[in-house]
Parts: C-alpha cells; structure tokens; sequence
C-alpha cells in the first residue's frame, strides 16, 4: 500500500510541478535571471507553508519528531550545491522537474537524466578519493539545526526553541511569496517551448 500512495502523491506532485510552469526550462531560466517570478514565489510558499504545518504540527503533538531527518553540514555538501544551481541554470532543470518533464515528452530532460545518472555513477565509482580528501567530513557540529527542538536527537546552534524558529522562518517565506513582484526588468512574456 505504501509503494501505491508513494506513486499515486509522486503522480499528483508530477502533475502540479507540470501545471505551475516547472516542467518548462524557459520559465526555470526566467525564475534563476529573476525576469519571471511566479515559480519562485510558488516555491517560497509551498516551502513557507510546510516549515508553518511541520513545526506547528510538532509543538501541538500532531507531527512526530522522530520523523525529523537533519543532514550532516560538510564542505561537499556546498561544492555539491554549487554544482547542482550550475546545472540547474545550464539546463533548465532540477532533478525532479527534469523528471517530470520527461513525462511531458521533452527529449531535452531525457539527456538530462541520463548525464545526472552519469554524473551519479561517476561519484559512486570516486568515492574512496572524496572521502580521503576531508570534503565529506563534518563541520559546524555536523548534524544540527538553528534552534533546539525538544524530543529531537540534534543539537541546536542557537538557544532558541527551534519549532518558534521554523514558524517564524515559514512566515517569513509566506510574507515575501506576496509581496514579490511577478518579475523584475521586463522579459515578463511567457514564451511555451513545446515537448521535442
């Protein structure tokens, strides 16, 4: 039952991401040049909203904070970043909305794929060096957050209640979501690249 609603919300997902221009490579360019913002400001609401309903949802009891998962802080992490946001602007794609544009019949988001799975493959095999190097050690206290959130394994760097923090920080996201303008310096015209 698991495997059937991951695919049936991962479907639905697909299909927003689609609706909302995400799957278009001309809007994701218009996004990262800041020529058109709606997706950004999509994206700052959705990402406000769930930081409000996650941690709201953990101060009253309803979301369990076992569930939290806290990535480790390393100097990888940032290259790793870096290079994702390069290849974000090169293509026009994310990992997810490079998927779900192969959905949508676009032969350019096939390439896509097929180099991250290279790229993938090529880290996996590389590995041992990257380790050896110390980019993948960890760094700030590896495994923490902003604020301390009680019941959680993860150290705070500050000595806030983290849950206060993530609604603040979810309001804040939510705030300027609205108040963005649609684009800044023209260039506001969508243009639709058709599926190749």
């Amino acid at each position: 039952m698991q495997i059937v609603l991951a695919i049936v919300i991962g479907a639905a997902f697909g299909f927003v991401l689609d609706r909302i221009g995400a799957t278009n490579p001309n809007v994701i360019t218009g996004m990262l040049t800041l020529r058109r913002l709606r997706l950004m400001k999509t994206i700052l609401l959705a990402i406000g909203t769930g930081s409000i309903l996650m941690f709201g949802g953990q101060m009253i009891g309803l979301v369990e904070v076992g569930h939290m998962s806290v990535k480790a802080a390393y100097i990888g992490v940032f290259i790793g970043g870096l290079l994702l946001g390069a290849g974000w602007a090169a293509s026009g794609f994310c990992p997810g909305t490079g998927v779900c544009a192969a959905a949508t019949g676009r032969k350019d988001a096939l390439f896509f794929i097929a180099g991250g799975l290279f790229g993938a493959a090529a880290y996996m095999a590389t590995y041992p060096v990257w380790k050896a190097s110390g980019l993948l050690s960890d760094i700030a206290g590896g495994k923490v957050t902003l604020g301390t959130v009680p019941g959680s394994d993860y150290a705070g760097l500050f000595a806030v209640s983290g849950d206060l923090l993530g609604i603040a920080l979810g309001l804040v996201f939510v705030l300027v979501a609205f108040v963005l303008p649609d684009g800044f310096g023209g260039g506001h015209v969508e243009k639709r690249v058709p599926a190749e």
